[in-house]
C-alpha cells in the first residue's frame, strides 16, 4: 500500500532524540516505527501496550512519604555504608531475583 498521508506531530525533543537513538540501532526509520504503531492500534483495537502507572513500593513513594521519613531513609543508608553493611549490585540483583 502506498503511503499518501502526512502526519505532523509536536513531540518532546528529548523523547524524540531518545527514540531516534534506539530506532537507529534497530535500523528502523521513525516513519516506519510510527506506521508500525498505528497498524498495531488498528489490529488490536487500542493502544498495543499497557498504559499504567509504574508500581512503586511504599517505602520509596515520595507521594506518601514525608520529608522527615525520606531524610531518615537517607541517613539509615549512609549509616549502613559507614558501618560496612554493603553488597555489590550483582548480589543485590541476585537477591531481588530470588524474591526476597
Amino acid at each position: 500500500m502506498e503511503k499518501t498521508a502526512t502526519l505532523n506531530l509536536r513531540i518532546n525533543p528529548d523523547v524524540k532524540s531518545s527514540a531516534e537513538r534506539v530506532l537507529t540501532q534497530l535500523g528502523v526509520p521513525m516513519a516506519t516505527a510510527v506506521d508500525m504503531f498505528l497498524k498495531q492500534v488498528s489490529l488490536t483495537g487500542g493502544i498495543p501496550f499497557a498504559v499504567t502507572l509504574p508500581k512503586m513500593p511504599d517505602r520509596v513513594n515520595a507521594d506518601i512519604v514525608d520529608a522527615a521519613q525520606i531524610r531518615q531513609m537517607i541517613d539509615d543508608g549512609l549509616a549502613d555504608i559507614e558501618n560496612g553493611r554493603v553488597r555489590s549490585a550483582k548480589e543485590a540483583f541476585a537477591e531481588h531475583k530470588k524474591g526476597r
